[in-house]
C-alpha cells in the first residue's frame, strides 16, 4: 500500500472513533478542510473544532470509508482521488468523489494539505 493510502485509512478510523488527536496529526499546520460547499476550516485548530461539531451533528455515529482510490504523485505533492462513503444514524450511505492533496515534508512524512470530500461537487454548489 502507498503510505498515503495508509494515512487515509488511519484518518477514517480516527474520524469513526472520534480520536481527534490522531486525526489532527495527519494534517499540515495550514491545511484546508471543506466542511461543506462554501464553508472551510483552515489550520489544525479550526479543523479539530469542525470535526468535533461534525461528530455531534451526526450524533456520534459517523462512519467514513474508502471504496476506491487513485494517487498521482510528483516530487513532494500527491493528488488523491477517492470514492469516499459517508454514513451515519441520520445520513444514508452517500458516495462522494473526494479530492485530497498531500504534501511530503523534509522529514519524508506525508500530511494532508487539502481535504475536500465533496470533490467536483464544489463546482455545482458555486454555480
Amino acid at each position: 500500500m502507498h503510505p498515503i493510502e495508509l494515512l487515509v485509512s488511519k484518518a477514517d478510523a480516527a474520524i469513526n472513533e472520534e480520536d481527534f488527536d490522531t486525526l489532527i496529526d495527519i494534517y499540515s499546520d495550514d491545511a484546508v478542510l471543506v466542511i461543506k460547499p462554501g464553508m472551510n476550516a483552515v489550520g489544525k485548530e479550526q479543523i479539530r473544532k469542525a470535526f468535533e461539531a461534525i461528530a455531534a451533528h451526526f450524533e456520534h455515529s459517523l462512519d467514513v470509508r474508502q471504496a476506491g482510490m487513485a494517487i498521482l504523485e510528483t516530487g513532494d505533492t500527491a493528488l488523491v482521488l477517492a470514492k469516499t462513503v459517508v454514513s451515519a444514524k441520520n445520513l444514508q450511505a452517500t458516495e462522494r468523489k473526494a479530492t485530497y492533496v498531500f504534501k511530503r515534508g523534509s522529514d519524508n512524512r506525508w500530511v494532508c494539505a487539502i481535504d475536500n470530500s465533496y470533490g467536483h461537487d464544489l463546482l455545482e454548489a458555486n454555480g
